[in-house]
């Protein structure tokens, strides 16, 4: 049995819009199950799902664009209940008959909406709402058998539904934080509408997925990449917990960690998780591999390739080794290139991972974003020390060094970052940022003065975030004497640098990693 079916399963179609992610974060928080499809998914394949509700996302197209992005008018006779958001919204109107057309005063940013309608999507709320828009077309009139909800001075159409055939639309935007009834909305079209128990938790979802695990495995063994974070920790744990000692985890140390990575690591899972863990010394041979490697894309491919060999060989020492467990998350699959998402980048245990492969790969945490493999893991009994560690990619110091990875630069760039995190750590921000972290820019030169004398080296640049799922994140703002502070320490004590800069980028644009 598979996750998707043994829950409740709504699908989100993706027009490629920019906050399709946050919609399955706001579903998945009020306790359904969804997935990201792409808009193209047949109707017998919504069939075959047996899903509850559609949500048809934003996207950057206009309706009347030629080859605009749609669906078969049939998804609509499914008797699915369907809510369309911003580019779905419109999508409903002219799919069914109504009238969209090029806005007179385009809406982008915060938006104040008159509810007009209090149907099962307004109840109880307040007839002022502020929400947040992004739209160039609009609805002028909606389709016969629709009624208007609610609408702005340039929106005539803001929301619109037909309670007979559960069909929703609203132009405005219910994910996102600037639209404070936005959860609220999201509930009464799941629970209300769509008549969605909420039965996806952490506890039953810990349940079916051990389940799942000793029903696939049966008598053979496992091996658990363990990079020491939490999403590795967690797919450890459950794998453990299916399977007891027919799991070994492998810790590969491949010279990309932070200080002290290692050790702590073994220590983690020596003494608090008490499952079998074989370390393995491969920093010479990936560095190898990436010797004159700028590209990230090609880095992040080599040590994708280089990760699962090392697992295949030391497998292959251990008798009847059949499967490979790893920490694969939702937000890893998406930004690999999935449905109509973009891809951002090839995430090593994913885009990264080679064709032909000895072992078979088990992702237990494959359908969870990052707040929930943390709800996970502490209902597992994970330390919180593991459970709040900041995110760490794959591979590595790699991609947060700009252009070629050498041994001298992988120390410098070691150094910068201890001090930051301790520093972070010692004034007790640590807790509150989702990641912060040092990359250094060593093909980047900068003059400087120390000492009487001129420098002409490379700038360590700093970054952390607040964020609740990765997929967007804001630039933290961190004390200015505590940046102060740690500037001056990396200066004076890491050699070779001379310039610390802060990045006040948030995604998007920017991603959360450089590279």
């Amino acid at each position: 049995m598979s996750i998707q079916s043994t829950h409740e399963n709504v699908l989100i179609l993706d027009f490629g819009g920019q906050y399709t992610q946050l919609i399955a974060r706001r579903v998945r928080e009020c306790q359904v199950f969804c997935e990201i499809v792409p808009f193209s998914i047949s109707s017998d394949e919504i069939k075959e799902r047996a899903a509850k509700a559609l949500i048809l996302s934003g996207g950057p197209s206009s309706v009347y664009e030629p080859g605009a992005p749609s669906v078969s008018p049939a998804l609509f006779d499914l008797g699915v209940p369907i809510l369309g958001i911003c580019y779905g919204h419109q999508l409903v109107a002219k799919l069914l008959g109504g009238d969209v057309a090029p806005a007179a005063h385009r809406e982008y940013g915060a938006t104040t909406v008159h509810v007009v309608n209090q149907s099962s999507l307004f109840s109880g709320m307040e007839s002022r709402l502020s929400c947040w828009m992004s739209h160039g077309d609009t609805v002028q009139a909606p389709p016969a058998g629709f009624e208007v909800l609610a609408a702005t001075p340039s929106t005539p159409v803001a929301a619109m539904g037909d309670p007979r055939r559960r069909i929703y639309g609203v132009q405005f935007h219910p994910e996102v934080s600037h639209t404070p009834f936005g959860k609220s909305l999201l509930q009464r079209f799941l629970h209300d509408v769509a008549g969605c128990r909420g039965d996806w938790t952490s506890s039953a979802f810990v349940e079916q997925t051990v389940a799942e695990i000793r029903e696939r495995v049966g008598e053979h063994r496992v091996v658990c990449g363990i990079s020491g974070g939490v999403d590795s920790a967690c797919a450890a744990a459950l794998a453990h917990r299916a399977v007891g000692d027919q799991l070994t985890c492998i810790f590969v140390d491949h010279g990309l960690l932070r200080a002290g990575e290692a050790d702590q690591v073994e220590k983690d899972f020596a003494d608090a998780l008490g499952i079998r863990l074989v370390c393995v010394n491969a920093a010479d041979r990936f560095l190898h591999r990436l010797a004159g490697v700028r590209d990230p894309e090609k880095k992040r491919k080599i040590i994708g390739k280089e990760f699962i060999r090392v697992f295949e060989e030391t497998a292959d020492n251990m008798t009847g080794v059949r499967f490979l467990a790893q920490g694969t998350l939702y937000p890893d699959v998406i930004e690999s290139g999935f449905g109509s998402s973009a891809t951002i980048k090839s995430h090593h245990n994913v885009g990264g991972l080679p064709k032909r492969m000895r072992l078979k790969v088990i992702e237990p945490l494959r359908w969870l974003f990052k707040d929930e493999v943390r709800e996970v893991s502490r209902r597992l009994g994970l330390p919180e020390h593991i459970v709040n560690r900041h995110p760490f990619p794959g591979p590595g110091l790699a991609i947060r060094i700009i252009g070629a990875v050498t041994p001298e630069r992988l120390e410098t760039l070691r150094a910068a970052d201890r001090i930051f995190i301790d520093e972070m750590k010692a004034s007790n921000l640590y807790d509150s940022i989702w990641q912060a972290y040092a990359a250094m820019a060593p093909e980047l030169r900068s003059v400087g003065v120390m000492g009487d004398q001129r420098t002409y080296t490379c700038p360590i640049i700093l970054r952390a975030v607040t964020s609740e799922d990765a997929m967007t994140a804001s630039w933290s703002r961190l004390p200015y004497d505590f940046l102060e502070r740690v500037a001056s320490r990396i200066v004076n004590e890491v050699a070779g640098i001379n310039r610390v800069v802060y990045d006040v980028s948030s995604k998007p644009p920017a991603t959360i990693e450089w590279e």
